[in-house]
């Protein structure tokens, strides 16, 4: 039998009934036993038993009363927890659970009134509700743990392939496939058992309209009594809340929101005040000058400011900057705004290379279908460079590669690697650098190369992580099966915050590392190299609530290159102050193609004027 719900069963020998408060003709309602017993309790209550058939309740009925108490109470806990876990784990805390929802005070005030089986229906539907709005919850707690927001309901359910992908690469497929299956049960068992304790715990209100009615006009009252007054049981946190309400209200406005600026959008991405400017017009600042646009994942502010990441980072920054001197190369630093965080790196690759805010899917797809010009466009535009992509975290076609204009792409399958994977990371930094040089860096044009490259080795959970070794010694990527195999494991480094913390920290710094020993040793008078990261790391390093500011860093050998930037204000070296400006990312193509365009940047246009940052 149910522990939730129960059929009815003969009245016991002795005639015996509970009151009812239904109908008399009506049989029992609810899933509960309206018949009662001289203990004075009904349905699955201990005690109820039928004398002729004898069950384990009549043999055992202390066990019998614990398991009845156990799954009511279970029942109203899980309906309380749907309608009190906050969306995200930094409101945790008792204050967020201490509190009096208006939701099922309503509820019951409506199911008093109602005749059986629409009180029936309502109740399962509530059921069904209550577990949606649970999952929901539950997917706020993981978009803001990783990404920093809450889960879009129109837009995000590609993320969840993204998010199986993602476990496949750092768990491997059995992982995985545990993974999926685990969510799959836990979905469905919401949808089943959460209809089922609120039918119980309407019955159990039917047993006793008289009590229950009671009990919601004095919580009724107890509640607007609170909200009238504004009542705080802890901190600034209101007694009375109506949070499930808000909920629903908020997302049905995001809803809205995302459907409006769809249109919007698409009307935005027309506008461009670069699109007709000739070729002969642009990038003039940098003709002849081989041109780096480097990303580094997860390199944000968390890394150069956190005191239990910043002290290694700063300290390669500072060991670069020096050695980059050396070798007669200069750099200016500055902070940017990214369109995402924690994740989703392609939005904030598109934002910053095509002077549009790219914050979600739907714009990314929007822009990347259509003909904007970015930063890379530019450079193809002109014909004075030969385009080229490095994108070693990309496994599968990749048709981003003609928006963005590119004349040749190497991905993970292309780059001639024999190596094993860093989890997530196809292969490490150093290697991806040293097959740029190889397959085209190095290699005699005629003409000077413009190269986007996506590196990855920072990409969580940043265990395994690479080493850097003599460039000599990286080959076909064979080199790096013993530090794979040496690396810590990632499910150990993942679920520790402090040696989450420590490991990004290195990751970081091996891909500094590798790319200024790069330019260091590949460079010449001609190397212009911008790099920057592409969003903060998840919360869980970089901290909740944290900004979405990433460093961006201009390194060149040619001082009229950066003399081009002197009016930005940025910092001498690879590493920004904390008075750097900030800019928000979508900003910078534009300053960048005023700053080395004719005008030499001294006139910036206004969508990129300081006072419109």
């Amino acid at each position: 039998m149910s522990l939730f719900t129960r059929s009815h069963q003969p009245p016991d020998t002795d005639g015996a009934t509970a009151k009812e408060d239904h109908e008399p003709s009506a049989p029992p309602e609810d899933g509960l036993r309206d018949g009662g017993t001289d203990n004075g309790t009904a349905g699955d209550g201990p005690g109820t038993a039928d004398p002729r058939t004898p069950g384990w309740r009549a043999k055992y009925p202390v066990a019998a009363r614990v398991l009845w108490w156990t799954v009511t109470v279970l029942a109203a806990a899980l309906v309380f927890v749907a309608l009190m876990l906050p969306g995200n784990v930094a409101y945790f805390q008792a204050k967020s659970f201490l509190r009096i929802p208006a939701e099922p005070i309503l509820l019951a005030a409506l199911l008093l009134v109602l005749p059986r089986r629409p009180r029936r229906v309502l109740a399962v539907l509530t059921g069904v509700g209550l577990a949606l709005v649970l999952i929901l919850k539950l997917l706020d707690i993981g978009f803001n743990q990783f990404l920093g927001r809450g889960f879009n309901v129109v837009l995000d359910w590609g993320l969840l392939d993204d998010a199986e992908s993602y476990l496949q690469d750092t768990a491997g497929g059995a992982g995985a496939l545990a993974a999926v299956i685990g969510i799959v049960v836990l979905v469905l068992a919401l949808l089943v058992v959460m209809p089922l304790a609120v039918v119980r715990l309407v019955g159990l209100m039917h047993r006793d309209r008289h009590t229950a009615s009671r009990a919601t006009i004095i919580a009724g009252t107890v509640w607007i009594t609170c909200s009238a007054l504004g009542l705080q049981l802890i901190g600034t946190t209101p007694v009375a809340t109506n949070n499930t309400i808000g909920l629903l209200q908020d997302r049905a406005a995001r809803v809205k929101a995302t459907l409006r600026d769809e249109a919007a959008f698409a009307k935005e991405v027309e506008k461009d005040a670069f699109a007709d400017v000739p070729p002969d017009q642009l990038l003039t600042g940098l003709r002849g000058k081989d041109v780096i646009f480097a990303f580094i994942e997860s390199y944000g502010r968390a890394a150069l400011q956190d005191p239990a990441i910043a002290p290694g980072v700063n300290a390669t920054l500072d060991d670069a900057t020096d050695d980059l001197s050396e070798a007669g190369f200069s750099a200016k630093s500055g902070w940017l705004t990214s369109a995402t965080y924690g994740g989703s790196s392609w939005l904030g690759h598109s934002t910053f290379l095509s002077g549009l805010w790219i914050d979600n899917q739907d714009r990314y797809r929007t822009v990347t279908a259509g003909e904007r010009l970015t930063l890379p466009g530019a450079f193809h535009r002109t014909g004075a460079w030969r385009t080229v992509g490095v994108v070693p975290g990309v496994q599968y076609n990749w048709p981003e590669g003609r928006f963005y204009g590119l004349d040749k792409v190497y991905d993970s399958r292309d780059l001639g690697y024999r190596g094993p994977k860093f989890s997530w990371s196809t292969m490490p930094d150093q290697y991806a650098l040293s097959a740029f040089q190889r397959m085209e860096h190095g290699k005699k044009h005629d003409k000077p190369l413009m190269s986007q490259i996506i590196l990855t080795s920072s990409h969580q959970p940043w265990a395994p992580l690479p080493e850097m070794i003599d460039w000599d010694r990286v080959g076909d990527g064979s080199v790096y099966k013993a530090v794979e195999k040496a690396g810590k494991d990632p499910a150990d480094v993942f679920s520790d915050g402090t040696k989450a913390k420590e490991e990004y920290g290195r990751s970081v710094q091996y891909s500094v590392r590798s790319l200024t020993e790069f330019v260091e040793r590949y460079g010449d008078k001609d190397t212009v190299v911008v790099f920057l990261g592409d969003h903060q790391p998840m919360a869980r390093v970089s901290g909740n609530g944290a900004s979405h500011d990433v460093p961006v860093t201009i390194v060149a050998h040619d001082q009229k290159v950066l003399d081009r930037v002197s009016d930005w204000g940025w910092s001498d070296g690879l590493k920004p102050t904390e008075d750097a400006p900030v800019w928000r990312m979508d900003r910078f193509r534009n300053r960048f193609l005023t700053a080395y365009g004719p005008q030499n940047g001294a006139t910036p246009p206004p969508s990129a004027s300081p006072a419109n940052p």
